[in-house]
């Protein structure tokens, strides 16, 4: 079975070595819409794959951190990169270039990370992430599966310690220290009630 939870954000990047000039040179930004799947064949006590309030903690805080910043290519250009960083309190470093593929990508790694590190408390079983679908505009998304978020070969490699986060951003996180708990695999413990 395959449930879904929608998220949205709005962001701006560039998108380096495109082929659309606009995009490629020029800081513009896109109301995003990402759909989480999740999937499972069995079911917890409560008869779901994945309790959708579960999904407002982690998972959803996490996505909610590129709204309102800007995405930086850790590639770019420096002076680039410094001018977002001085001008903009919320921003994120990615490894890959922020095109709508691989924020798909990045989005299906963090929510694998998070599910690798939660412990679950009502009996769910083998949920994994199935599909991470960012929208970049209302005619345009990109599908990232699991096959897809480890092709580091054909790709790019995206090492999730090589995500960088503002201060800004972690700040408004309900847990500050989230980031590093996910990075050491740490478990994360729901509220026993959401």
């Amino acid at each position: 079975m395959i449930i879904r939870k929608l998220y949205k954000f709005e962001n701006a990047h560039i998108v380096r070595n495109c082929t659309s000039r606009r995009c490629s040179r020029s800081i513009h930004g896109h109301s995003y819409k990402v759909e989480v799947k999740l999937s499972s064949n069995f079911l917890d006590k409560g008869q779901m794959v994945y309790d959708f309030g579960l999904m407002k903690l982690s998972i959803k805080e996490l996505i909610d951190s590129f709204d309102h910043a800007i995405t930086i290519w850790s590639e770019d250009n420096e002076e680039y990169k410094n001018f977002a960083k001085k001008f903009s309190e919320r921003w994120i470093e990615l490894p890959v270039n922020p095109s709508a593929e691989q924020f798909s990508r990045v989005f299906f790694l963090i929510v694998d990370r998070v599910l690798e590190c939660m412990e679950f408390r009502n009996e769910e079983k083998e949920v994994k992430v199935h599909s991470v679908v960012v929208h970049e505009t209302d005619t345009g998304y990109a599908e990232c599966f699991r096959e897809d978020a480890y092709n580091f070969k054909n790709m790019g490699e995206i090492r999730l310690e090589d995500i960088v986060f503002s201060d800004r951003i972690k700040e408004e996180w309900s847990d500050k220290n989230l980031w590093d708990k996910l990075l050491k695999k740490e478990k994360l413990t729901p509220p026993s009630e959401v």
